[in-house]
């Protein structure tokens, strides 16, 4: 069986525009400036979750493995789907299939490349679902 392991921000949703929308709103409703709140929130912005899982975050290979030793399975039993070339980085040093999506240009080492995620989902999805998932193809 094959696990497919992704990257949230950049890859599934873009976190940025929805943070923006979210002090928006929280601005409008308290008669704020949506800019002057938003610019503040940004420098006041929490950790990322996979620096909070690592203390050094990608592309150290922990966030990675310990999402493999969770599934019960080896490293090269998963895909990963990134955008970014430190969470690429951290895909390939867990000794993981990593495969890149959202970008006009491949990230360096990816062993597929995709310009969006939707281009990648049937390839995604032959890999889960096949007996050895052939990554290289």
């Amino acid at each position: 069986m094959k696990y497919v392991l992704f990257d949230v921000d950049g890859t599934l949703m873009d976190a940025v525009s929805n943070q923006r929308q979210v002090w928006a709103t929280w601005a409008e409703r308290y008669g704020l400036d949506a800019d002057e709140v938003y610019q503040v929130a940004l420098r006041t912005r929490p950790m990322e979750t996979f620096a909070q899982v690592a203390e050094d975050g990608k592309p150290s290979p922990v966030p990675y493995l310990l999402a493999a030793e969770q599934l019960g399975v080896e490293p090269g039993a998963c895909l990963v789907i990134e955008d970014a070339p430190s969470g690429v980085r951290s895909g390939l040093r867990a000794g993981m299939t990593v495969w890149g999506v959202n970008a006009a240009v491949a990230v360096e080492g990816v062993h597929r490349h995709f310009v969006s995620l939707r281009e990648a989902v049937p390839h995604i999805l032959a890999f889960a679902s096949g007996p050895h998932g052939n990554a290289a193809a």
